[in-house]
């Protein structure tokens, strides 16, 4: 039987198509249109998956992509996990040899992102590269702590070297091959948000395939940090949203994912970190409470929706 290893790496000789899930965000989608039609290697594809099924998306996507905009509208919400399994499944349908991810609410740093990107993989042999994730309001700081080795990192600056192996932020700015997708499938539509990424990139670590993160180019995403909150002193962090609607989707997911081959050996951690921030740090049995239950619904597959 043939190996992983004998899989082909990403190349840049082969066709890639750009997706981007959108839902009711036109000016910053143009943002990231702008950015994504401009780069330096050429996509030959812009796919755009609109979850508002809006006339304004698929103007602006015809008027700055042209003939290589593919626009798919859909008048049920599918979340970024549907949506972008719909755009990478349509990818696949059109030939692609790779796709590049983007999201509405954020973009390439520059136009040299996906160039970049090919570089590292073809000098890594790679078949998913991801660039470093930064704030856009302050590209000097991490949009999310990314940890290197034992650290957790927070600003660029304190990263080390040029590439992280094994590591990677998908679907902000992620480069992925189809010859991998045959291996890793699409993100699962139940997860809908939340957790959609982790999923896949639990998929892609048991697969055995090279992947990891180009520390020498950048995304560019709204700030997420808040979210996580430290604990012991910033040695381990939690995950708690600001809304209620977010945490629920973030919760039920992760026990879901927290269930799965390849993760089951981190629950003890896992009860022991949500446990400790919320009856330790903030004394919130009841939020242990709530987390627990939907932790519990998570890992016994009930995907309902509030």
């Amino acid at each position: 039987m043939p190996d992983v290893k004998d899989i082909p790496p990403l190349r840049r000789t082969g066709s890639t198509a750009a997706v981007i899930v959108t839902h009711k965000r036109v000016e910053q989608l143009a943002a990231s249109l702008e950015q994504v039609v401009a780069q330096t290697h050429r996509v030959d594809w812009v796919i755009v998956v609109d979850n508002g099924c809006e006339v304004e998306v698929e103007r602006l996507l015809l008027e700055l992509a042209g003939e290589r905009a593919v626009y798919l509208p859909s008048r049920t919400n599918l979340g970024g996990a549907g949506g972008f399994a719909y755009g990478f499944l349509t990818a696949l349908a059109l030939g692609a040899d790779a796709v590049w991810c983007a999201d509405d609410d954020g973009r390439p740093a520059d136009a040299n992102v996906l160039e970049t990107l090919y570089d590292v993989a073809e000098a890594h042999r790679l078949h998913e590269v991801s660039p470093v994730v930064c704030n856009i309001d302050d590209p000097g700081r991490l949009a999310f702590p990314l940890r290197q080795g034992l650290v957790w990192r927070r600003h660029r600056e304190e990263l080390e070297g040029d590439f992280l192996e094994g590591i990677a932020s998908l679907f902000n700015g992620a480069l992925i091959s189809a010859k991998a997708m045959e291996i890793i499938g699409v993100p699962d539509y139940r997860l809908f948000i939340r957790g959609d990424e982790v999923e896949y990139h639990r998929r892609l670590v048991r697969s055995g395939l090279r992947f990891g993160t180009c520390l020498s180019t950048a995304y560019l995403h709204p700030d997420g940090s808040d979210e996580f909150k430290p604990i012991l002193g910033g040695k381990m962090h939690t995950q708690y949203p600001d809304n209620e609607g977010k945490r629920y989707f973030t919760y039920r997911n992760r026990g879901y994912i927290m269930s799965q081959p390849g993760m089951r050996r981190l629950l003890p951690q896992e009860y022991a970190r949500f446990g400790w921030f919320f009856l330790v740090q903030r004394k919130d049995p009841k939020g242990f409470l709530d987390w627990l239950k939907l932790h519990r619904q998570g890992r016994r597959e009930r995907f309902t929706r509030p």
